[in-house]
């Protein structure tokens, strides 16, 4: 009985209640005559290379924008690098707040118009293709992911909470979000404007990154006990905390795809259930409808019945390989860059005696 998957053995007590379909719970393991062992499983390895790729390319947008400032902060050399406007995409609020200049405006704005993109482009992902941002390309999903993967490696599991807190921590990020949208919401496309034309809406990058070289006892305090908390419970930030995420998980519910099971073809082991780093009960489901999903695909790649579960549109219910989520992703996200560069709405618009002037003193600009 030790090596049944968790949560096997009183797999009878009824149905299954949240986050997809309900479905009576089957009894002792299904010995299923059609039953087929998939072939090897190569979703995660594509899945990983996308991550590692967009790893390496906001470790590059860090190095880069490091330099620009270091630049301006010294006051020395002739030609500045140039600032990669990709750091706009770190400014989720800036980003919010430019959506409701453009929408209330019709206006571009200047200052961090690639982080109103590169928002604009994740929802259109997610609400395609899920919530796969968060798994396949967002760097804090990836860090996350390697965290609580090197926590198991050490530790031989990952905490996993009693369900009475988990939802409830669960609640924190969309409380997060909240407070970001009432407050873009509350104010005017006029002030917007002002804020972000102001001093301290031009440095908001700046002090972003200061934040992270200049670390107070208390951001140490708190980024070392999300690191340690990371090791033990699976995406901490993401699953209790990110607002960016909340985001893109409501934007997901309006997905025109799912996680599916087949129960003809499933023999119930409850592999499904115990790969989800979301604690999802995908075997005991046939629809997976939270927003907590994130199309990760972890429970495809541990299922060993083949065409038992998998990614399907809703309706028709087509299946959707993991090649056509990537090439989908990679074609919003490049036909936003794209169509944004062309335009001339990418890079923000700061003549370079302003940087001189207000780089070297990004840290003194508070809050209006």
């Amino acid at each position: 009985m030790r090596d049944l998957p968790h949560g096997f053995r009183n797999r009878s007590r009824g149905a299954a209640s949240s986050g997809g379909t309900r479905i009576a719970l089957p009894g002792p393991l299904k010995k299923n005559p059609k039953y087929r062992r998939a072939a090897p499983d190569t979703t995660q390895r594509l899945r990983r290379t996308m991550q590692a790729a967009f790893l390496a390319l906001n470790v590059w947008i860090g190095i880069e924008f490091w330099r620009f400032v270091r630049f301006y902060e010294a006051g020395a050399g002739s030609v500045a690098p140039e600032r990669p406007a990709g750091v706009d995409g770190w400014l989720p609020i800036a980003s919010l707040m430019n959506l409701k200049i453009w929408i209330a405006t019709g206006q571009v704005p200047a200052i961090h118009p690639a982080g109103m993109f590169l928002l604009i482009s994740f929802m259109a992902i997610c609400l395609l293709l899920r919530k796969t941002f968060c798994s396949w390309m967002c760097p804090v999903g990836t860090i996350s992911e390697y965290l609580w993967e090197a926590g198991r490696r050490l530790f031989r599991r990952n905490l996993r909470l009693p369900r009475w807190l988990d939802v409830g921590l669960r609640g924190i990020k969309y409380l997060l979000l909240a407070l970001f949208v009432y407050v873009v919401v509350s104010m005017s496309a006029t002030d917007l404007q002002a804020f972000m034309d102001g001093p301290y809406g031009i440095v908001a990058d700046v002090k972003m990154l200061n934040l992270f070289r200049f670390l107070s006892a208390t951001s140490a305090v708190v980024l070392t006990g999300l690191v340690a908390g990371s090791l033990f419970v699976q995406n901490l930030w993401c699953r209790y905390l990110c607002p960016y995420g909340a985001l893109m998980g409501l934007a997901s519910l309006l997905s025109p795809v799912r996680i599916r099971r087949t129960p003809e073809l499933c023999i119930d082991c409850a592999k499904c259930a115990r790969a989800c780093p979301s604690t999802l009960p995908v075997d005991q489901l046939i629809t997976i409808r939270s927003a907590e999903c994130t199309a990760c695909l972890h429970c495809v790649a541990a299922c060993p019945a083949e065409g038992a579960l998998g990614l399907s549109t809703v309706g028709v219910r087509r299946r959707v390989p993991a090649w056509a989520v990537a090439c989908g992703m990679l074609l919003i996200f490049l036909g936003t860059y794209v169509g944004a560069r062309a335009t001339g709405h990418w890079h923000t618009a700061i003549p370079p005696g302003v940087y001189t002037r207000l780089v070297p003193h990004a840290n003194e600009f508070a809050h209006p």
